[in-house]
């Protein structure tokens, strides 16, 4: 799997590779446990190859005297993501309405004829991708629609893309899970088994990131401006 990142192997065939390795290396070191899991009391093709797929699609667990270790051996498989899945395709499917009857760009930009200044143009951005995260319910319809909309903008003030690339960043990535019905917020909650307001008030990092963001600004701290060159014949 380092390699597979080091090489940047596209995501969907490192997570492949890294499953069926997770099976392979089951099979090598836990032959037991795969047997068990597949309903059979010794290790052979058919209950391994039952164990493997049962490990990764379906809730399965292994009979511990020990209730912690019971809880840690006991996984839902990709069963248990569906319900995340369900509020992906349900979030992109309520963001591509919005953004095809043109209520996300009237949205944003309202907002945009607030950016009056520099630190005005950087605080829409900020609210543009806080209030998509919360009503698209989608990191990357919060990302990009705001992207596209204030591209413009940030070249008309001679502002570098870099500006808006790590705005952007700093609202719309990390503030995600920090919204309960968002897809980033859903899949931590249920990955980690808590929910995101047990967890928002220790994630530090994520809701100080746009505050950051104002104060640079303000104080016009880190500022990129685009290069200009001049020539003369």
């Amino acid at each position: 799997m380092i390699l597979l990142i080091v090489k940047k192997a596209p995501p969907l065939l490192a997570l492949l590779i890294g499953t069926l390795l997770g099976g392979v290396f089951a099979l090598i070191f836990q032959p037991g446990v795969v047997a068990l899991i597949g309903g059979g009391e010794s290790l052979n093709f058919e209950s391994g190859y039952k164990g493997i797929l049962n490990a990764i699609t379906i809730k399965t667990s292994v009979a511990s005297d020990n209730a912690a270790l019971s809880d840690l051996f006991s996984a839902k498989g990709m069963a248990g993501m569906l319900g995340t899945i369900w509020l992906i395709v349900c979030a992109m499917v309520f963001g591509g309405i919005m953004d095809g009857i043109g209520a996300l760009s009237r949205i944003t930009k309202s907002l945009l004829g607030m950016a009056k200044t520099t630190f005005g143009l950087f605080a829409s951005t900020v609210g543009s991708c806080l209030a998509l995260n919360v009503t698209a319910s989608d990191q990357y319809l919060a990302i990009v629609v705001p992207g596209k909309m204030f591209s413009k903008a940030y070249a008309d003030r001679g502002l570098a893309p870099e500006n808006l690339s790590r705005t952007l960043e700093d609202s719309g990535t990390v503030t995600s899970v920090l919204i309960p019905w968002n897809t980033c917020g859903a899949y931590h909650s249920g990955v980690l088994g808590v929910s995101v307001l047990d967890y928002m008030f220790y994630a530090i990092f994520n809701w100080l990131s746009p505050i950051m963001t104002l104060i640079f600004a303000g104080l016009g701290i880190k500022i990129k401006r685009l290069a200009t060159s001049s020539t003369s014949k």
